[in-house]
């Protein structure tokens, strides 16, 4: 592993050619902020595939990009005299020693949901109106159930035991089955959103990512799904010229690949 040193200089060689990019080259003079947010979220989509694939050169790949994203917008700050990466850098450093009393101060934590706790509180305190005020609007909804329950949760506003998640959810299965047999589109819909939060919920419990379960099957799917295609074009078929039975033949073979 490089010294504190070296990274410190391979730091400041990224700073120095983002300063010649954006000075020299045609394509990074003319971004902004706003053209940059899209690419900055794809390159957060590509980091989050690397690690579910477990691909650690990928991700140093990965980490990469997104670092130059950072360093991007820390240079279109410093252009308009708004802030630069040592106003980013400093800014986290204060923030991470302000939400860690009980590192940097004298408060004195039994656990991890202790530290969960006091986080949500501290936030509270510097002037936040809603736990929730830090969950994005634009999060996938997925992703933003499960970042809402561990807000609130960390203020106590949860359940104690997986237990009683799982009666719940089972409730709204329920209701969601008496919805299908009314035949109510719109109330159907609303009752399988409660479904789904509570499956979320219960995968909190579970100390499960459930983008990351959901995800884990999509890939399964996708992988099985091609193999079914492979051994149909092998066969001179496509996959409509198949029996569902004859498509099940071989998606049980892919079930014991690999």
């Amino acid at each position: 592993m490089n010294s504190r040193a070296a990274q410190l200089k391979a730091y400041d060689r990224l700073l120095t050619i983002m300063d010649e990019l954006r000075e020299q080259c045609p394509w990074d003079r003319k971004q902004t902020m706003q053209s940059l947010r899209h690419l900055t979220i794809e390159e957060t989509y590509e980091l989050g595939d690397a690690i579910l694939d477990n691909d650690l050169e990928e991700v140093k790949k990965e980490l990469g990009d997104l670092l130059l994203h950072i360093v991007f917008y820390g240079k279109i700050g410093s252009e308009t005299n708004d802030f630069d990466m040592a106003d980013v850098a400093n800014g986290i450093c204060e923030k991470l020693i302000a939400r860690h009393p009980h590192i940097y101060g004298d408060i004195d934590v039994e656990d991890e949901e202790e530290v969960k706790r006091n986080w949500e509180n501290l936030k509270l305190k510097e002037g936040k109106k809603s736990v929730l005020e830090g969950v994005p609007n634009s999060l996938p909804s997925l992703v933003k159930a499960n970042r809402i329950q561990d807000k609130v949760a960390g203020v106590g506003f949860d359940w104690e035991k997986p237990e009683q998640v799982f009666e719940k959810l089972k409730e709204e299965l329920e209701e969601l089955q008496h919805e299908v047999t009314e035949g109510n589109s719109d109330k159907i819909e609303a009752e399988f959103g409660d479904v789904l939060f509570s499956m979320v919920n219960y995968a909190r419990f579970l100390k499960v990512n459930p983008e990351n379960a959901l995800e884990r099957t999509n890939k399964k799917f996708i992988k099985r799904f091609q193999y079914l295609e492979q051994k149909a074009k092998e066969h001179g078929k496509t996959l409509k010229e198949m029996t569902l039975a004859e498509m099940d033949v071989y998606w049980e073979e892919a079930k014991l690949k690999p």
